[in-house]
């Protein structure tokens, strides 16, 4: 087997559900307990969450990839979904959890790795891209970004994004109460019926308590907003970087995302990538994956085809 695995289903308790009953895997990086899943064969599709949610994001996309002869991975990043939790703010950087993907991909020595980067999972899996290139054959590019400034309108706005993160409104919604894992993913959808009913609880769940919800309102602390943020360099560096990249690329973009939306956001990564192909529009806002993941999964499959064509 790759990698170690937990031994019980009872180690998951209630977050056991139909759609994501796949063995979990843990790996030790960086001195923090990660967990991921790994199934099926062939080259790898690394799949990355962002805040406040985590692999299960992705669970209508395993079986399409894996039937078309694919190795799926889906990390947990430290702090969220069944990885450990750190309680110290320190633990959480964007840097951090560049280096926590890169333990655990090349504790798998995975090689020519597509790269499906989403919200946090952008800068994250892009980080790891760019430093790893002999280790990567593709990206798919959702909802997200990569460069410094000017941020998102979304967060500039003082309600509600700037209000909830601040010194002691933030800990007390999104720790005491798990706003952003609730009320923020619930408003971050399409259909916002079938979430509640099928998986809102799910995302709630895994964050049982402030301590465990600390990375909710302390990542978005690294967004730049101007030019003194604390991830300005990395981001500039990310910025500098994915311009000479030639990594077959795709992108994949909510019609409704009010939070990186498709003609300013897209249309920036086709600025910076203008061989990408794309942007292919589904039904979503910011978390697509719940609105159009069976979709968004075939279109992964047929961009992977058409490269296996060009590279055989």
């Amino acid at each position: 087997m790759r990698g170690d695995t937990a031994g019980k289903a009872m180690q998951l308790g209630h977050f056991i559900h139909e759609e994501w009953s796949y063995e979990p895997r843990f790996k030790r990086v960086n001195g923090w307990r990660m967990h991921y899943i790994d199934e099926g064969a062939g080259d790898p599709v690394v799949l990355l969450h962002g805040n406040p949610a985590w692999g299960f994001l992705y669970r209508k996309f395993v079986k399409p990839l894996t039937a078309a002869g694919r190795r799926v991975i889906v990390p947990d990043m430290i702090g969220f979904g069944l990885s450990e939790k750190p309680v110290r703010e320190h633990a959480h950087s964007l840097d951090g959890h560049i280096a926590n993907l890169t333990g655990l991909l090349r504790q798998l020595d995975i090689r020519k790795a597509t790269m499906i980067c989403h919200d946090w999972g952008g800068p994250t899996g892009l980080g790891f891209a760019l430093s790893n290139p002999e280790r990567v054959r593709a990206l798919v590019i959702m909802s997200t970004w990569a460069w410094p400034l000017p941020p998102a309108d979304f967060h500039k706005r003082i309600f509600p994004w700037r209000m909830m993160h601040a010194p002691l409104v933030g800990p007390y919604l999104l720790g005491r109460h798990n706003a952003l894992a609730s009320r923020g993913m619930y408003l971050s959808v399409v259909d916002r019926k079938k979430f509640r009913d099928e998986s809102q609880s799910v995302y709630e769940s895994i964050l049982p308590d402030p301590g465990s919800r600390l990375l909710t309102w302390t990542w978005p602390r690294w967004i730049p907003l101007d030019k003194t943020a604390r991830g300005l360099a990395r981001f500039e560096w990310l910025e500098r970087e994915l311009k000479k990249s030639k990594f077959p690329t795709l992108l994949v973009w909510g019609r409704e995302d009010e939070v990186f939306d498709h003609k300013t956001f897209a249309t920036r990564f086709k600025e910076l990538l203008p061989h990408a192909e794309g942007p292919e529009l589904v039904t979503g806002r910011h978390f697509l994956q719940e609105d159009s993941g069976a979709e968004i999964a075939e279109k992964i499959n047929n961009f992977l085809k058409r490269i296996d064509v060009r590279q055989p």
